[in-house]
């Protein structure tokens, strides 16, 4: 057991100390990162990883972003989900940009997004999950955006949470939300920055696809 700074043995140490002894580094990791290889290949013991830590560096890396400020490479500041919470995707009261009341267009499924990748057109893609508060922040500009690119180009929505490793190999997410243009060549180009409004993201399908399209 760890030793506890207070008066008694508290509650929250002693879970603390569960988690510790499972081999997580903190009990943050234990309920948002990929599970502990049961096998014990990797594990956490005595303030020191046994075996190899990868992933568990590579989130603590995409928690800092959430949570202490980490920058995106034009300067703004990183407002993100992690896309490894496990569970978090049964803690939401309705999805985003329902279908047929919203201008943003629904990939319902890996072959839905897939088909959009082949089809030689260009297309706007958000992966998303309803329960994340910053793809729900972003809603109302993301369909202001959808409506404005009516007849220009396609603005789509794919919920990742559901299919994560696609998300991660296909659309460049490695958290929620993840802006992407599809180009027609069906490469997936990440929208690096946190501004989520209509004019920043016409300049970015500007910039990108090269053209007047806006």
């Amino acid at each position: 057991m760890l030793d506890c700074p207070h008066t008694s043995i508290c509650s929250s140490c002693s879970s603390f100390s569960e988690w510790f002894v499972q081999g997580y580094p903190s009990i943050g990791d234990a309920k948002d990162t990929i599970p502990i290889p049961e096998d014990g290949s990797t594990r956490f013991v005595n303030f020191k990883f046994e075996g190899d830590p990868t992933k568990w560096l590579d989130y603590a890396s995409e928690r800092k972003g959430r949570f202490v400020g980490l920058q995106n490479k034009d300067g703004s500041t990183k407002t993100e989900c992690g896309i490894h919470v496990a569970g978090a995707e049964k803690t939401f009261d309705r999805d985003l940009w329902v279908e047929g009341k919203s201008a943003v267009k629904n990939l319902s499924s890996v072959e839905d997004a897939t088909e959009l990748k082949n089809s030689g057109k260009a297309a706007v893609v958000t992966v998303y999950a309803p329960w994340c508060q910053f793809s729900q922040k972003m809603e109302d500009e993301y369909e202001k955006f959808a409506a404005a690119m009516e007849g220009k180009i396609g603005v789509y929505k794919l919920r990742g949470d559901e299919i994560r490793d696609y998300v991660i190999k296909e659309f460049n997410t490695a958290s929620f939300p993840t802006v992407n243009i599809v180009t027609p060549d069906g490469t997936a180009i990440k929208y690096e920055s946190e501004k989520r409004d209509v004019e920043s993201f016409k300049q970015f399908v500007e910039k990108t696809l090269e053209n007047s399209l806006v």
